[in-house]
């Protein structure tokens, strides 16, 4: 297992694979410890826990009884239980009472990350940013009841609204190379509706990248829900692309996606989570999205770099696909962040070593002018 720095809170390393709580649920109260024993002997250390539901909590908090600092919890504020079901609310007497209840039942006094339950809507977002929620959410930082805020959701213009106020540290959102096409909705169920992908599209939705790069510019970081679609890009006939891919190839896919820290699965097994963890033996070819990616008629990502690593191996040693990503960055941005700049100058070779030899061009599955790029990255570094 590999972990990710949450760069805002430096204390805060996560598994690159973490758990989504919807496997837990249902089991009893020995299969919720078992579980927890395989994950950590996994190396799996993160788990996100969006549901409210009571046995939820009450099993899971047996579960990780006497080895708390062995986990880093992403809990959400907003998502309440009542009447004997879920709710989403902005109330911040009922989001106070249902988080007080999760603290409670999990048997903590704090969370890693509090994560404001799930913001696709221009609407929401303002009730969430312009009245005592948001007060709410700050206060339980800086009480040190959580040590990141958090936000959800599944609508890149949403997100980013949230992202550029700076009191966000974590994202949580919807990744895969399918849901990067569509463009900007509040109706999540856009992203799984079949009739939304039948014109085909070129290249992902600029939206998405330029959240991507933002989160990346800012060290705002990315933990993947949706990695496979809900399994539906894990099944030829249900996925948008007419195409499956595997297990690693979607999480190698979204691991490579700028500021991305962790993808979240929503494991039922012990057995899952076995299979999942061996995207760390899998061969290249096994977690190679390009192969799916690059054959597709009415899906193009032609000339943009996926940063999927065939570039490789540069001639004089140049990590292409990180320079690649660097000056993406910076193009965006206009000029070269601070943060950029560093990342760009911890690199073992740089752009200018670039001697056009072109043999990262012919390994290229998406036609990337990849000689330009270097030359443009010598350019905007100056090295």
């Amino acid at each position: 297992m590999k972990y990710r720095e949450i760069k805002r809170c430096k204390n805060i390393k996560v598994s690159e694979i973490a758990l989504g709580c919807e496997g837990f649920i249902g089991k009893s109260r020995a299969e919720y410890i078992a579980m927890t024993d395989k994950a950590l002997d996994l190396g799996i250390n993160f788990i996100d826990m969006y549901t409210p539901d009571p046995s939820f909590r009450d099993g899971f908090g047996a579960a990780i009884k006497g080895r708390r600092d062995k986990m880093v919890l992403q809990g959400h504020i907003g998502s309440a239980w009542e009447n004997g079901q879920y709710l989403r609310t902005r109330d911040v007497a009922k989001a106070q009472k249902a988080f007080e209840d999760q603290l409670k039942r999990l048997g903590t006094d704090y969370l890693d990350i509090g994560m404001i339950h799930y913001a696709d809507g221009e609407r929401d977002l303002d009730e969430i940013l312009n009245g005592d929620f948001i007060r709410y959410c700050i206060s339980l930082k800086e009480k040190g009841i959580i040590r990141a805020l958090g936000i959800s959701s599944h609508n890149p213009i949403a997100a980013r609204r949230a992202v550029e106020t700076g009191l966000i540290d974590v994202l949580m959102f919807s990744v895969n190379a399918a849901y990067d096409m569509q463009p900007p909705s509040e109706n999540v169920d856009d992203l799984f509706e079949p009739e939304n992908y039948k014109k085909g599209f070129v290249n992902a939705d600029p939206n998405r990248t330029a959240l991507y790069e933002l989160c990346e510019r800012e060290d705002i970081a990315i933990d993947v829900m949706k990695t496979f679609g809900g399994g539906d890009m894990l099944n030829a006939e249900l996925s948008p692309f007419g195409v499956a891919f595997n297990e690693y190839q979607c999480i190698e896919y979204c691991l490579t996606r700028p500021a991305v820290v962790s993808v979240i699965a929503g494991c039922h097994s012990q057995a899952e989570m076995e299979r999942l963890s061996g995207y760390y033996s899998a061969s290249r070819e096994e977690k190679d999205y390009s192969a799916v990616l690059s054959k597709m008629d009415k899906f193009k990502f032609h000339g943009n770099c996926m940063y999927c690593g065939h570039c490789a191996p540069c001639t004089v040693g140049i990590n292409v696909a990180d320079v690649n990503k660097y000056l993406n960055l910076s193009l965006a941005q206009g000029s070269v962040p601070e943060t950029v700049a560093d990342h760009y100058k911890l690199l073992e070779h740089h752009a200018g070593e670039c001697i056009g030899c072109g043999r990262c061009e012919k390994n290229c599955p998406f036609g990337v002018e990849i000689i330009d790029k270097m030359n443009k990255a010598r350019d905007v570094f100056g090295y």
